[in-house]
């Protein structure tokens, strides 16, 4: 079990050696709603390679971190309407968080299910989006 622990503590210090990296990239903005002013961490985008990597990699604020890590707790509503804009993003972890949350409002927000329906992505990024979070 210690082993476990460590390997998981090694990673998390791996991902958060990302930080000033990711906060430049990000203009120290969350990636998704470009919040700022608040706590910015970084995410992995699963599912997560066997090392950490850096383009897998988002840094986000606390509200969006928590929707993407509880699929199952995810609340729709127009709140979410940057993501029009984030599916736009130069950076794939930030298409594919984008359309994983507009894929989760899309039965009950017209504007996501337009958003998708617009969106142009490469097939990677598709299938990196497919892939089971």
């Amino acid at each position: 079990m210690a082993k476990g622990y460590e390997s998981n503590q090694e990673r998390v210090r791996m991902i958060a050696s990302f930080g000033k990296d990711l906060a430049r990239r990000a203009r120290s903005r969350c990636e998704l709603c470009e919040t700022t002013g608040v706590k910015l961490t970084a995410y992995e985008v699963p599912p997560e390679p066997k090392v950490p990597d850096f383009d897998r990699c988002l840094f986000l604020c606390d509200r969006c971190r928590e929707q993407a890590e509880n699929p199952k707790r995810f609340e729709p509503g127009e709140e979410w309407r940057c993501l029009a804009q984030a599916i736009w993003s130069e950076v794939p972890a930030v298409q594919v968080m984008a359309v994983r949350l507009l894929r989760r409002q899309a039965d009950s927000q017209n504007w996501a299910r337009e958003t998708l329906e617009q969106a142009y992505l490469d097939p990677e990024i598709e299938t990196w989006a497919d892939q089971a979070e």
